[in-house]
């Protein structure tokens, strides 16, 4: 059965993965999903991430997540433009998330990133998730 949504999918495993404390969990692999990975590691809210190949042509992501005194890293983790809706936002109409504590994921056309780095680059485009 094929999967309508597959970064959400992976977002929806790493919640339920800290809402049971584990320490790791697996999705499969895809170049999206390990971009948004990226992004989530240089931001602070994941400790690692590696691909591993389980058979030729099948490729998982070992996610390791991170935990500050026994609390999870990631507060709230929600999808923003889904399959149905897709959201994009011009930079400056890009709104704060929890008055900048929190961080939006774009994908724009200079790849995957952070709020702050597509402010930087001042450059808008989907609005993927965002992260507390």
């Amino acid at each position: 059965m094929s999967m309508s949504d597959p970064l959400g999918d992976m977002l929806t495993r790493i919640r339920n993965a800290q809402a049971s404390r584990q320490t790791r969990c697996k999705a499969p692999a895809s170049k999206l999903r390990e971009n948004v990975l990226e992004v989530l590691k240089r931001e602070g809210y994941i400790r690692a991430w590696r691909t591993e190949e389980v058979r030729p042509g099948v490729r998982m992501i070992d996610i390791e997540l991170k935990y500050s005194e026994g609390e999870p890293a990631i507060k709230e983790i929600t999808r923003v433009s889904k399959p149905g809706r897709r959201v994009y936002s011009k930079i400056a109409e890009l709104p704060r998330f929890y008055n900048g504590l929190g961080t939006s994921i774009l994908s724009t056309p200079r790849g995957v990133m952070s709020e702050n780095e597509a402010r930087a680059a001042n450059v808008g485009g989907e609005v993927l998730c965002r992260v507390f």
